[in-house]
């Protein structure tokens, strides 16, 4: 009899320890309330079970909503000797109209969330002190005329810290669009809220008349938000992905008008300048001269201004070189230059007059045709040293006249020739040198210490276990390596073997086992430090070295 009670009040206890698990609640939120007009919020949705996320129908939402990227975690926590489990859904949603929506009840198992009413207000009508992150965009130019560069400044607002997110540039049709310039990183106070600021400027060339549509540009990331548990005494932070867009924007382009003669330029200013040596008065015949021709056009595309041509008298013989091309920002002006650089040789002595250069452009704001000037310019040239010769007769003189302009046409370029083989020796010889000099080093520093300390990184996060820490780290590894923000994506671009192995982690981390030891987690681990390795002997082979850009990206 006393060892049937033992056994009932063991079993009791047992219950009591261990109680089962069964779905009692739903809970659904949102991180704001009212939200904007177009504008991403979050859904958070949990149930204090852990079961499969397949149980949750998310389809009504799509009624009113624009469904974005949903993320599902789950949670066991052990209070009182007992085992509190939790799956939990957030789900992005961007409203489709304004006004008074309501996101439905959501059931799983019998059990239901209670519904949500959402106030929706137009873009711009909510306090800006409840916004954490926005973007704004403007335009250089409503009106404007095909082929005119239009300015497209996007500023993205943020006042949470970023983790990380990509910054998509405008769609547009009917038109180019390429960014200029570098992204600005600073700061600005909106109604007494100091944000951090990153701003971008794209160029925008319309190719057809009429009315082009600017859809704005978008942002989706990752941002640090302060966030409390409930019955917590202490916040902590948390990711949460965010999205926002910029509003649409609308220019009226204008054809080019028939009026115009040449080559169709429009800018807002347009500049011919040039290099000459100023300092020489006289110049001599067979010495080459140096003049370089700049084009400048404020707000133009590169590509746009037109080639110069040069027209000089015969005896100034003209050797120019390839044309340069450049777009570049100064004081807040897209500003496009197109330079050439020539060699002028004159065969006769004399006075010579170098002709006026004309460039027609078109004046968007006072919408008349203008023309930039290069003035005319005078030389003169001497010959070379003159001997006295003994009188002979006129046909001798002539015959004479006629063997020493010869002998000059011969030993000129018998001279130029052997110039231009002593010059091409000289210039593969230092080519030679140059390759030698530099292919060393890069062979020997493949590897920067910044890389190697981030390789070191990702070796220890693959040791702890943690597959989120193994995916930052890895993205600050290929951040390094390639000198540019790396996402996951992008990594997974750069070989198969890593593109297997980043999906065999992120396979890891959304699985219904995602919070137990996984016994695969150490093969894949061996297998992304693998495709690692291998991609960064690949990446630091010596290659043939150019010489760096002016201005590096």
């Amino acid at each position: 009899m006393v060892i049937r009670q033992f056994f009932i009040l063991l079993l009791l206890a047992i219950g009591v320890v261990n109680p089962a698990f069964a779905l009692t609640k739903i809970e659904a939120t949102v991180d704001r309330n009212p939200v904007m007009l177009g504008e991403y919020f979050v859904l958070n949705i949990s149930v204090d079970d852990e079961i499969d996320t397949g149980k949750l129908d998310t389809s009504a939402l799509l009624r009113d909503f624009i469904v974005g990227r949903t993320s599902v975690s789950r949670s066991t926590q052990i209070m009182n000797f007992d085992a509190v489990k939790e799956t939990r859904w957030q789900v992005l949603l961007a409203p489709k109209q304004k006004g008074q929506l309501t996101i439905p009840a959501f059931s799983i198992d019998g059990i239901n969330s209670a519904p949500i009413p959402l106030q929706v207000v137009e873009s711009g009508g909510q306090p800006a002190q409840m916004k954490n992150l926005f973007i704004d965009a403007k335009v250089s130019t409503d009106e404007a005329y095909v082929g005119q560069l239009i300015t497209y400044k996007v500023k993205l607002y943020l006042a949470v810290e970023l983790q990380r997110g990509v910054l998509s540039a405008p769609v547009i049709e009917g038109g180019q669009i390429k960014q200029v310039g570098e992204d600005k990183d600073g700061s600005e106070i909106v109604d007494g809220r100091r944000y951090r600021v990153i701003e971008r400027t794209y160029g925008i060339i319309p190719d057809l008349p009429g009315q082009i549509n600017i859809k704005g540009a978008t942002f989706a990331g990752d941002v640090l938000v302060e966030s409390q548990r409930r019955g917590g005494m202490f916040g902590f932070n948390e990711s949460r992905p965010m999205q926002a867009g910029a509003p649409s924007l609308t220019v009226q382009v204008n054809p080019a008008p028939a009026s115009f003669l040449g080559q169709w330029l429009v800018a807002d200013l347009v500049v011919l300048k040039e290099t000459f040596p100023e300092d020489i008065t006289e110049f001599t015949v067979g010495s080459p001269i140096t003049r370089t021709i700049t084009l400048l056009a404020s707000n133009a595309d590169e590509n746009s201004l037109p080639d110069i041509n040069q027209t000089l008298p015969d005896e100034l013989k003209l050797y120019p070189e390839k044309p340069q091309r450049q777009t570049f920002v100064r004081e807040a002006q897209i500003v496009s230059q197109y330079s050439i650089s020539s060699a002028i040789v004159p065969s006769k002595a004399g006075t010579f007059t170098l002709p006026e250069i004309n460039i027609p452009w078109w004046n968007p704001h006072l919408k008349r045709e203008e023309t930039a000037t290069l003035p005319a310019r005078t030389i003169v040239v001497k010959g070379g040293a003159i001997t006295d010769t003994p009188t002979a007769p006129a046909w001798q003189a002539n015959s004479t006249a006629d063997n020493n302009d010869s002998w000059m046409v011969k030993a000129f370029a018998a001279l130029w020739l052997i110039t231009l083989v002593v010059w091409i020796i000289t210039l593969i010889a230092w080519r030679r040198a140059l390759k030698n000099q530099i292919t060393a080093p890069i062979a020997l520093n493949s590897a920067p210490a910044a890389t190697i300390s981030g390789l070191h990184g990702l070796e220890k996060a693959c040791a702890s276990g943690d597959v989120g820490h193994i995916m930052l780290q890895l993205q600050r590894y290929f951040s390094e390596l390639e000198q540019t923000p790396m996402t996951l994506d992008k990594i997974a671009e750069q070989s198969l073997p890593l593109a297997e192995a980043i999906q065999q982690l992120q396979l890891t981390a959304y699985s219904a086992n995602a919070n137990n030891a996984n016994p695969h987690l150490s093969a894949q681990c061996a297998a992304l430090l693998n495709a690692v390795k291998t991609y960064q002997r690949q990446h630091s082979k010596p290659k043939s070295v150019a010489l760096s850009p002016l201005n590096p990206r």
